[in-house]
């Protein structure tokens, strides 16, 4: 039976979350259904999960959660190598609400409960409530029997971070210094929380992130690591483009930046997009007075940064944009040992994120 540890951190325990690129055991999936933030009933969004899913199984094993009133559609869906188990939650973002898994010298595993308030809570989040998502974590704990870390007074979603397993944290101010995340704590306050429940040495803080108005501007639609001291970023030069000023930034502080090992960092450009993705004007989505509205012509955070690293491979977003290829070209590069799968994802990208967003992966003992 998991427990909850609320006497110490996992740094004081010597437990580290890994790198997304060391070993796997599985990846978790939320199926989407909301129809106030996916269009057309969300049957377009269920496709491109399904697409995102079958990619993820050619390389290791995955579990896609499902409410009740879905479960038989999901299942019908999806193919047998893909487990589908009932699981009750607000949206379908498991990135952020899931836990956060940590593995220690031994090959134990454990895993943090980030507070959850959909990006903002009460001052800016995208809906309310957010009670059944803030217990996604807690569940797949017990699923998973592992002990885990609540952080009752402290907020954070997975996709606002990543880690090179060797002590380096890569965030942004925009998101970690939002009003609606923890106006209690200063800079330092928060460095430290990272340091403590993500076994780190070291926070590189990017400023700004592409989506201020999404998630504040998570990390993971503009850089990660590929490897330890190694990083890739979005960019462009195109200097019209709407991502052109934070990408132009975080690319210029990440080639002036070193990791918690004192590496000066190798970082890749990986490009944008070139035709901006916008809400279309025939799409039917809900309106209620519990989610963030979307109106036609609304911005979306396109980025191919939001990749998933899997056992083996890569699963790369794509738009139908001339610069997909490029990307797949880009990332191939990147990962020459690994198999880069490209997944047509703009239906996710409509609803607020992309392949990292929805997925979230537990480590190999």
């Amino acid at each position: 039976m998991a427990k909850r540890i609320t006497d110490s951190t996992p740094k004081q325990d010597g437990f580290r979350m890994p790198g997304e690129f060391e070993k796997q055991e599985r990846i978790f999936m939320l199926w989407p259904e909301r129809t106030d933030n996916w269009r057309d009933g969300a049957k377009p969004v269920q496709g491109a999960y399904a697409a995102v899913a079958e990619a993820i199984a050619e390389f290791e094993s995955i579990t896609m959660f499902v409410s009740d009133r879905q479960y038989e559609n999901c299942r019908a869906t999806l193919s047998d190598k893909i487990t589908v188990l009932e699981m009750s939650s607000n949206d379908a973002w498991i990135r952020d609400c899931g836990p956060t898994f940590l593995v220690n010298a031994k090959g134990e595993r454990r895993a943090c409960d980030w507070k959850f308030n959909a990006w903002g809570g009460l001052y800016d989040g995208l809906y309310f409530p957010w009670d059944k998502d803030d217990r996604v974590a807690e569940k797949v704990c017990e699923l998973t029997e592992t002990d885990s870390y609540r952080t009752e007074d402290f907020v954070l979603e997975g996709g606002s971070f990543h880690v090179d397993g060797e002590g380096t944290i890569l965030t942004t101010e925009m998101c970690l210094l939002s009003p609606g995340r923890n106006p209690q704590l200063k800079k330092e306050e928060i460095e430290e929380k990272l340091k403590q429940y993500l076994g780190g040495e070291k926070v590189l803080w990017v400023k700004d992130g592409i989506d201020p108005e999404e998630t504040n501007g998570h990390i993971d639609d503009v850089a990660c690591f590929i490897k330890p001291g190694e990083v890739a970023c979005i960019y462009t030069e195109d200097t019209t483009h709407p991502f052109y000023k934070t990408a132009k930034a975080a690319y210029e502080f990440l080639c002036q930046a070193a990791d918690a090992k004192g590496r000066k960092l190798k970082v890749h450009k990986l490009c944008c997009p070139s035709v901006p993705v916008a809400i279309g004007k025939d799409f039917h989505i809900d309106r209620t007075r519990d989610a963030k509205e979307r109106l036609e012509g609304e911005l979306c955070i396109a980025s191919y940064a939001n990749f998933l690293i899997v056992n083996g491979g890569v699963i790369v977003p794509q738009y139908g944009d001339e610069n997909d290829g490029l990307a797949l070209q880009q990332i191939q590069e990147m990962f020459p040992e690994r198999k880069v799968v490209g997944v047509y994802t703009k239906e996710i990208v409509y609803g607020g994120g992309n392949i990292h967003c929805i997925t979230q992966q537990i480590p190999e003992r």
